[in-house]
């Protein structure tokens, strides 16, 4: 396992801990409250980091299968480049500008729904068997495209930093709601 898959694995792993430790003993109600109309709850934070990174995983299986095709502008490094970065930039910037998320990702929680951090530590272990089994196409400098826009490319790499990046972002959030 390179360095890299480490870093990003000991991230998610911190992630999780961290999450599990803050919101273990709240109350199913405190999670799901929401302070205002615009703002998101503890709940709807981490039920949107599961559905977004989910949509990743088909794009994963094709890469893991041979059957991914990318968009033509991936064959263009200097948008893959663009998009990545913009993308990285706008995640890891401490949740100082808020971006409306596309329709795709919004979070979809059920009220009362207690079993939220067990499927959130559930879904970090999908996650981090994902990294692993992909690898070999991190060395080939595979280009893959955003799930909710096959315009939208980046480097499978620049996907991952994104996607630990986010994670920090809303647990950060989350975290703000206490």
């Amino acid at each position: 396992m390179t360095a890299q898959i480490e870093k990003w694995i000991d991230s998610i792993d911190n992630i999780t801990r961290e999450t599990i430790d803050v919101f273990i003993t709240l109350s199913v109600e405190k999670m799901h409250l929401k302070p205002n109309a615009e703002t998101w709850s503890i709940a709807e934070n981490f039920e949107h980091l599961i559905t977004i990174n989910r949509t990743y995983f088909p794009i994963f299986e094709k890469l893991k299968h041979g059957s991914f095709q990318g968009a033509f502008i991936s064959k263009f490094p200097y948008f893959s480049n663009l998009f990545g970065n913009l993308i990285f930039k706008s995640v890891s910037d401490g949740g100082k500008k808020k971006a409306k998320t596309f329709p795709l990702w919004e979070p979809k929680v059920t009220k009362g729904d207690a079993t939220l951090l067990e499927r959130f530590q559930n879904h970090q272990e999908e996650l981090k068997k994902w990294i692993i089994e992909l690898e070999p196409f991190f060395e080939k400098k595979t280009i893959i495209h955003s799930p909710a826009n096959k315009l939208i490319v980046y480097s499978l790499e620049k996907a991952i930093d994104i996607i630990v990046a986010h994670e920090q972002r809303h647990l950060d959030q989350a975290k703000k709601l206490l």
